[in-house]
């Protein structure tokens, strides 16, 4: 199950620069992941300063 990133972001990037597979892009608002191309590794959960990112 691919992660997901909440309403409680603040748009910084800094969980795209952590994902290894490229499958967080900028959205309308806040940073989204491509679940198709998401790996479940957490990388980016763990980067993220609002914790804003959880398993989906």
């Amino acid at each position: 199950m691919a992660y997901c990133i909440g309403d409680s972001c603040i748009s910084c990037g800094s969980c795209a620069g952590q994902c290894p597979v490229g499958a967080i892009s900028a959205g309308d608002g806040k940073f989204e992941i491509d679940a198709d191309k998401c790996i479940d590794c957490g990388s980016c959960a763990g980067q993220c300063p609002v914790s804003a990112i959880s398993e989906g």
